[in-house]
């Protein structure tokens, strides 16, 4: 064998080495096919487990309470140097001090949860249950944002199984008593279709007020789809009563073929389509949260 042969042969295991064993691509003289994220390709932002922090592993003071949604890293590190903060019965003033999640922090007496407050928006589709677990087999919504992280979120309120639209899920227990409070009045808007034209003198009844189980439901708007058959209805209604879009419409002799929650506290269904989950903009949780 000539010299100059077994110089290509080291040239060439060695650049094998120093790729780590790859096989080289076509631009490099290879036939292999790298993975392409161009166009469609591309991976779908936010579909990436997030990973979960163990008891073992220590966490930063200032960020235990701004997880804890107290208030923001820099405003803790003031509330800990006044002494306000205390960690298994003992106050802390020391800037930096790190703490595990299984120690008890208080802030001015009140015991704090270190798990971060998350808040996905999932356009639900038809035929997915609301409950976290289905003895009888169904698809649940919850199954759905699996993957956009590990806490464990519970939905805002009941959507049945064959109303699509927005759903909310968050494990801030204290936003989603007030979201479901019967006092807050949120603004929602459903895409309704019926299984029959709706007739002109019931649409009057519905924004005049309608009794519904013996109580006076009130309407913001409602009015038929421009450039729809009239089985299309858009309603705006600010009633938190369970099922009451379902409940006006069977009071006046229709049945509801699809259901849709377009708008919701707010919030939209720009870019999201049907199946699919975002986590929402810090503006967006703001707004929430000045719902008292």
């Amino acid at each position: 064998m000539s010299r100059s042969g077994s110089n290509k042969r080291k040239t060439s295991s060695n650049r094998s080495n120093s790729d780590g064993g790859r096989r080289a691509s076509g631009r490099q003289g290879g036939n292999a096919r790298k993975k392409s994220y161009a166009r469609g390709n591309a991976p779908i932002k936010g579909k990436g487990k997030a990973p979960r922090q163990g008891d073992s592993e220590l966490i930063r003071l200032n960020k235990y309470l701004s997880n804890s949604g107290v208030c923001s890293r820099r405003e803790a590190d003031v509330l800990i140097k006044a002494g306000s903060v205390t960690v298994n019965g003992m106050p802390v003033t020391e800037m930096g001090h790190k703490v595990k999640r299984s120690d008890e922090v208080r802030f001015d007496g009140r015991l704090l949860n270190p798990e971060k407050r998350e808040y996905v928006l999932l356009n639900k589709p038809k035929d997915f249950t609301t409950e976290a677990r289905d003895e009888h087999g169904n698809r649940t919504a919850v199954g759905l944002i699996t993957r956009a992280t590990k806490a464990e979120l519970k939905p805002v309120g009941k959507m049945g199984k064959n109303t699509s639209g927005l759903l909310l899920f968050t494990n801030d227990g204290e936003l989603t008593q007030r979201l479901n409070s019967p006092q807050n009045g949120l603004r929602k808007i459903f895409h309704i279709e019926l299984n029959r034209p709706l007739r002109s003198v019931d649409l009057k009844k519905i924004q005049d007020g309608l009794a519904v189980d013996h109580k006076m439901v009130k309407v913001q708007d409602v009015s038929f789809i421009e450039n729809a058959p009239k089985t299309q209805v858009g309603m705006e209604i600010y009633s938190s009563r369970n099922k009451i879009v379902t409940r006006i419409f069977e009071t006046l002799g229709y049945e509801i073929v699809k259901l849709d929650r377009v708008v919701y506290a707010g919030l939209t269904k720009k870019d999201l389509p049907r199946g699919h989950w975002r986590f929402l903009t810090e503006q967006e949780v703001v707004n929430l949260g000045m719902i008292s």
